[in-house]
């Protein structure tokens, strides 16, 4: 535990020792070891015999398959979550590009078997159901749907062997570069999840200086973001056109398992909504402030009612626990687990890795959450999206290390439903109209966050990886798309100064996962409906119904599709009323926001 800030109380610093007790456990080397002798055996085993294999005998390839790659993810994931808790550290950094680089030779000898399955023909492996593989046919489901892309046994192999000295090495480095970055402020070196911080300050001169202060040392760093960015579209650029992807974005679609067109309902939707929703309240919040025209770094400035106050963690943990049993006893019990067992790592530290997230790990081990926990009330809302998404994993988690990853697009369900249970709490514990205000305000501008900002992001991706086709984007021509993007989102109220350019460089998911930020979209907005099916209280989901069936939902891992997970409530994806209904209730939120003036 860390003591940190009076204001904040003791925060919790996680214990990685149910993964490996440290970088020199000998636990890790026999797992290494043992992983290495058994994807030799395993390769040896089944090269070039899966199509004769019965059913059973597949089954046990398959169970054989899975307990390699679960050594191998628990090592992974012990050095990554290790990393990002001191990505400063040259000996740590040192081990986790060792364990990168052990465990993809490793699997090298895995990779002819997802490559196999994928030459046999529908009717011989359909043959093969009816036993012991049937547990399989999910996995087995969404691996085939590549097989149109799937490239020759030695180019998959050659592609897979240079991963660590390609794509992975520059997301390293990245996030040291981001890391170990700081900020002079006020007399202080700070990380960027402390200058970023002040953009909320209650002083508007704080929250002007903070931004001229990020925007000139991510600037003194803009040629290397843009290298960066430009090697990354152009890697991913090379691997679509072998791969035949009709677009930059048809290759994350096909693994989040949901149609071009549906993604594109979405963005088209949003798009159209700008006017309505952010447009609207960003004007709204201009007035507010006694302004004509919002500069950049007021988009998340607090209302001058609100007082701002540092919410302790203790606070913050009862508030997200509270909500989450008020909807189910069973849902909170889960998340109680992380605050009991250390599962959670808050303090802001120098080195650690900027943001937040939820590591699923391996479902032999547990989930660990990374915030840097400020105190703000975004930062209680963080904490019920991240507990959201480690809730969803444990739940998951008896699918199996294969079957328990469930698809982007439904990735963000738990962790934004978790936000909104957190949020009609406070709602409903509002007394005066003022208190209320505020929380709206603060949620609507969560919500434009979430889906406005991240559709806006999207857009941007969209054009750099067009535009990188026809060769290299120099950082002046990235930031004029970052700010094209950004005019259009955020409406005509903004004025947004030319060093506001470069805030492109610091959103990592650009880096790590190319056309990841729909689903943030996509989970708003379908929780947005899911919630207001829950609010209905349908007959079918009497006595607790919902509960049980969203618990089930979560259960379900990746065995099943958004449209099978979301049927039971009445939902589809694919209905282009679907995204209009859920934009509705951010809509319904600002209508009311007007009303109070």
């Amino acid at each position: 535990m860390a003591d940190g800030d009076l204001k904040l109380g003791t925060l919790p610093e996680w214990d990685l020792g149910d993964l490996y007790a440290g970088p020199r456990d000998p636990r890790l080397e026999q797992d290494l070891a043992g992983a290495e002798a058994l994807a030799k055996s395993f390769r040896q085993t089944y090269e070039g015999k899966l199509a004769g294999l019965d059913g059973a005998a597949f089954a046990q390839a398959m169970a054989d398959y899975e307990r390699v790659q679960e050594i191998l993810g628990r090592a992974g994931s012990y050095a990554q979550l290790l990393h990002s808790g001191n990505m400063s550290d040259p000996q740590i950094g040192k081990f986790y590009q060792a364990i990168s680089e052990r465990s993809t030779k490793i699997s090298t000898d895995l990779i002819f078997f997802t490559l196999e399955i994928n030459r046999i023909e529908d009717a011989v492996l359909e043959a093969k159901f009816g036993g012991p593989l049937d547990r399989w046919r999910p996995w087995l489901r969404d691996l085939r749907v590549y097989r149109e892309h799937q490239l020759s046994d030695e180019v998959e192999r050659l592609l897979h062997e240079k991963y660590v000295a390609g794509r992975a090495a520059w997301n390293r480095l990245f996030d040291e570069t981001m890391a170990g970055l700081r900020y002079p402020f006020q007399g202080r070196d700070l990380t960027s999840a402390e200058i970023l911080n002040r953009f909320t300050d209650r002083d508007p001169k704080v929250r002007a200086e903070a931004a001229h202060t990020f925007a000139k040392v991510q600037a003194d760093n803009v040629r290397l973001f843009s290298l960066v960015t430009n090697t990354l579209a152009k890697d991913k650029e090379i691997e679509d056109s072998w791969r035949h992807f009709a677009r930059p974005v048809s290759s994350r679609n096909l693994a989040n398992l949901v149609e071009d067109e549906v993604v594109d309902a979405l963005v088209d939707a949003v798009v159209s909504h700008y006017p309505r929703l952010s447009h609207r309240y960003y004007a709204l919040k201009a007035k507010w402030l006694g302004l004509e025209k919002l500069p950049y770094w007021e988009r998340n400035a607090p209302l001058p009612e609100d007082a701002d106050r540092v919410i302790p963690w203790a606070e913050a943990e009862s508030t997200v626990l509270t909500a989450y049993n008020d909807f189910s006893p069973d849902l909170a019990a889960v998340g109680r687990r992380f605050f009991e067992n250390r599962w959670i790592d808050a303090p802001v530290r120098p080195g650690k890795a900027p943001g937040a997230f939820a590591h699923p790990t391996v479902p032999s081990a547990h989930p660990y959450l990374l915030l840097n926990y400020l105190g703000r009330t975004r930062d209680v809302m963080t904490l019920a999206h991240e507990l959201g998404h480690g809730v969803h994993q444990v739940l998951a988690g008896p699918q199996g290390h294969l079957l328990s990853d469930t698809p982007l697009t439904l990735a963000e369900t738990a962790s934004v439903f978790g936000e909104m249970l957190t949020f009609q709490a406070l709602l409903r514990q509002a007394g005066d109209p003022k208190r209320r205000k505020i929380l709206l305000a603060g949620k609507v501008e969560d919500m434009l966050n979430t889906v406005v900002r991240q559709i806006a992001f999207h857009r941007f991706e969209t054009r750099v990886h067009n535009e990188r086709r026809e060769g290299e984007l120099t950082p002046d021509h990235l930031g004029e798309i970052w700010m094209d993007t950004q005019r259009e989102a955020l409406g005509p109220v903004f004025d947004l100064d030319p060093e506001y350019q470069v805030f492109w460089t610091y959103i990592p998911h650009f880096i790590h996962t190319p056309f990841y930020v729909y689903a943030y979209a996509f989970g708003d907005c379908l929780v947005n409906s899911l919630y207001a099916v829950y609010q209905q209280a349908a007959p079918q989901f009497t006595n607790g119904g919902f509960a049980q069936k969203y618990l089930e939902m979560l259960a379900a891992g990746g065995t099943k599709r958004h449209k099978e997970l979301l049927a039971p409530f009445g939902l589809d994806a694919s209905d282009p009323a679907f995204w209009a209904k859920g934009l509705g209730v951010i809509e319904g939120f600002i209508d009311e926001l007007e009303t109070l003036g």
